[in-house]
């Protein structure tokens, strides 16, 4: 008798909430587990019926009314022309092109001597970077692969990315200067690195 008052006051226990008295089992039976039955927060409906309404009105908005912001490709093409309203020099097409006026490599020699220098000397003949004096070259000796090199950068080898830093005229004019100083002797210059290429200017 005192075990099935037990079992009683258990499945009494389990069925009503000893706070509210409600009920927190269903009589539903399924697969030998009584559901509960407690009501959902009012704050989750609430967001339910929300995300409900949000997502009839997004459907109609994209199928029905084709939004411009909802269109990845018009949003795409937006954003392109915002970045170069902001940055019109970053999308435009760079020529890659020795520049031999003076006002340029006497810019190019100010960057030199801020961003370079300590890396490759003073006069370029290379202290943790290569040698700028001589015929070998690591990455190639056109402005085109020298200025892939100041932009991105050889994170292997310790070279930073100029591409955030200066703008790509300045990066021209920097490596304008860096090949001026092809056949000049430098006071220490580093031991040659890389393959030795022909002068190509």
């Amino acid at each position: 008798m005192a075990e099935e008052y037990k079992d009683f006051r258990k499945e009494q226990d389990y069925e009503i909430d000893t706070l509210t008295n409600d009920r927190l089992i269903k009589d539903h039976v399924y697969d030998g587990i009584r559901e509960l039955d407690n009501d959902l927060p009012p704050w989750w409906k609430w967001l339910f019926y929300v995300t409900l309404v949000f997502g009839v009105i997004y459907l109609i908005r994209l199928y029905g009314f084709q939004a411009p912001d909802l269109i990845q490709d018009v949003e795409y093409a937006n954003e392109m022309k915002q970045a170069e309203q902001e940055n019109p020099t970053k999308n435009t097409e760079i020529k890659y092109e020795r520049l031999t006026d003076a006002a340029s490599l006497a810019e190019g020699k100010k960057l030199f001597a801020t961003h370079c220098a300590v890396c490759h000397g003073p006069d370029g003949g290379g202290l943790i970077g290569p040698n700028f004096t001589d015929d070998y070259w690591i990455h190639g000796n056109t402005v085109e692969a020298i200025f892939g090199v100041v932009s991105n950068g050889v994170l292997e080898k310790g070279m930073t990315p100029f591409k955030d830093v200066i703008s790509p005229k300045q990066r021209l004019q920097v490596i304008s200067y860096v090949l001026s100083l092809h056949g000049t002797t430098p006071a220490k210059p580093k031991d040659p690195q890389g393959d030795k290429l022909d002068w190509p200017y």
